[in-house]
């Protein structure tokens, strides 16, 4: 017995031994890391004992389109002073609410269910401070001075304004506040650019009274703040303003759902032009019911492209030696492969065709033949080597890669399907930056929405155009070239333009739907290049769900109008005699 409890003793103090070494080492651990790994936190913290730190808000930085022309620049997203309106309703006499409501109602062209809200704000007997409005013009701020209403306050305050208002919106953004108070990009470039453009905030670091002021003699040590530098855009103004007109016109008359436009310089990749509809106004986005309107579907909403893409197709059948401009094949009228069958539109059979018209005459069963001939494998890295299924890395928020993976799929069906843009999805400016290689001796130039960037400290970082790929030989892509201006110049004349050679290629793309393609819901889609000669400019120009059938009618003449102001603005010298 007595053994028993003598090993029961035992047993209880190596179990309270253990406990205290447990104790033991958990006391050390926290030491080391209070004295060691959190010590510059902590000595911090006993500092704001007799020290106070204070943050200084740096300028965001401002941007600026360009006018490419004469090199003017303006204003597109800058810093403003606006009045900050609040109440104090304990300071409002009961007799003066009804009265102070109506006139600041009024000033503030308020309607009756927010003038409603108003008073009922100013009503609060207990009320200490409420916000009225938060953006008010200089002119009206002092207005509500000059009517000296009780209770009624004013501060001023540092907004983010849009002078263009809709214009190119959805390539900046907007910026809303966070629960500091500090401004916060959303979307575009605004997003995408925001720690930068924030620039870096200073600290200033002083001894404090014993009441908690500032001691002026003290000395004061920090980190001086850093404005946000200011951005020139590639953004053409002039372009800008009359592309994305035109496109609205566009989307009004053909009752399409979405738009997008892409227009760039194909030798360096610069986005002179980008719109997206519908769009909204930076200034008042909390006023846009949709909240699609913020995503630029330019760069955000892949679809699949039809036959705008087959001379990707046919660029590849071209560098691999495989066809010629001028290699005929008979159009068999159907193709099956894996238990699928692959028609031309409206089911035509167009008999012995060259390469170029199967481009011209837009035949599926051609595209196809010429990816069977390629092969899934060899047929995807070309689409690769165009940029498709990648984002191309442009300095906006949010970028989709879109989808070919249906290329590496086991089946000759899934090459073929994509040799005429079906089964893979793509974005306007993925087919802008591909149609640009083409025009560019076959070199794939990375996109770029930024021209300079400008630092408080005077320094400038300019973009140097980057070549991210060869996708074809040039002599590969001259050929294509002259393919798509035989496209133009004998299928779609209301594509061409007077003393210049166009080349480009139209796409009209059934939506897919529970399984199947729709017969009625459609994309449109031109994009092209000119002047063919010395390619100035690329363009894209897509609507969606428009309500005419063939994308010649609905985006192929704000294709020809878009590119005839821009070749007519720029002064470019006609290469048609």
């Amino acid at each position: 017995m007595f053994k028993k409890e003598q090993a029961l003793s035992a047993r209880r103090f190596r179990i309270l031994s253990l406990g205290f070494l447990a104790l033991a080492i958990w006391i050390v651990a926290r030491l080391f890391i209070l004295q060691v790994v959190e010590h510059d936190f902590f000595v911090l913290f006993a500092s704001n004992s007799h020290e106070i730190s204070r943050q200084i808000h740096p300028e965001r930085g401002e941007i600026f389109f360009i006018d490419a022309k004469n090199r003017h620049e303006f204003p597109a997203a800058i810093n403003q002073t606006f009045y900050l309106v609040y109440a104090v309703p304990k300071d409002i006499p009961a007799v003066e609410v009804v009265s102070t409501t109506n006139k600041l109602a009024s000033i503030l062209s308020m309607d009756e269910t927010q003038k409603n809200s108003l008073l009922q704000k100013l009503s609060e007997s207990g009320g200490t401070y409420r916000i009225i409005d938060k953006k008010v013009s200089e002119e009206t701020g002092a207005l509500i001075k000059a009517n000296n209403l009780p209770g009624i306050f004013l501060t001023k305050k540092m907004y983010r304004y849009y002078p263009e208002e809709n214009l190119a919106a959805s390539v900046l953004g907007f910026t809303s506040e966070n629960d500091s108070g500090e401004l916060t990009g959303k979307y575009g470039l605004e997003g995408y650019y925001d720690k930068k453009l924030s620039g870096r905030p200073g600290l200033t670091i002083g001894e404090k009274s014993a009441l908690g002021s500032w001691i002026t003699v003290a000395n004061r040590t920090g980190i001086k703040a850093e404005n946000g530098p200011n951005i020139l855009l590639t953004i053409d103004r002039a372009l800008q303003n009359y592309a994305c007109t035109r496109l609205e016109e566009g989307l009004k008359e053909n009752k399409a759902r979405s738009a997008a436009l892409v227009l760039m310089n194909p030798s360096t990749g610069a986005v002179l032009a980008m719109c997206s509809l519908p769009d909204f106004n930076p200034n008042n986005y909390s006023m846009v019911g949709d909240l699609g309107a913020f995503n630029n579907t330019t760069i955000f909403t892949p679809y699949e492209p039809g036959s705008v893409f087959k001379p990707i197709t046919m660029a590849a059948g071209l560098d691999l030696g495989l066809v010629t401009p001028d290699t005929t094949f008979v159009d068999p009228c159907v193709i099956e492969l894996n238990g699928h069958k692959i028609r031309n539109a409206e089911q035509k059979c167009y008999g012995e065709q060259t390469m170029t018209q199967v481009l011209e005459k837009s035949i599926n069963t051609g595209a196809a033949w010429v990816e069977t001939k390629v092969g899934n494998d060899r047929f995807y890295d070309y689409v690769k080597k165009f940029g498709f299924g990648d984002k191309t890395g442009i300095q906006l928020n949010t970028e989709a890669a879109g989808d070919i993976s249906s290329l590496q799929k086991n089946g000759q069906i899934f090459g073929a399907d994509g040799s005429f843009g079906q089964g893979l999805t793509v974005t306007p400016l993925q087919i802008a930056v591909a149609y640009s290689a083409i025009a560019n001796d076959g070199k794939v130039m990375k996109p770029f929405i930024i021209d300079e960037e400008r630092y408080a400290d005077g320094s400038r970082d300019k973009t140097t155009p980057k070549v991210v790929e060869q996708a074809v030989s040039p002599e590969v892509a001259h050929r294509l070239l002259g393919m798509l201006v035989s496209v133009v110049e004998n299928h779609y004349h209301t594509a061409q333009i007077d003393h210049y050679y166009v080349a480009g290629k139209t796409g009209t793309a059934q939506i897919p739907e529970k399984g199947a393609y729709s017969l009625e819901r459609t994309n449109h889609t031109f994009a092209g290049f000119a002047p063919a000669g010395k390619p100035q400019f690329s363009l894209v120009v897509k609507y969606e769900e428009p309500d005419k059938k063939w994308a010649e009618q609905t985006a192929l003449p704000v294709f020809r109008d878009v590119m005839k102001f821009a070749l007519d603005y720029y002064g470019v010298e006609g290469d048609k005699q």
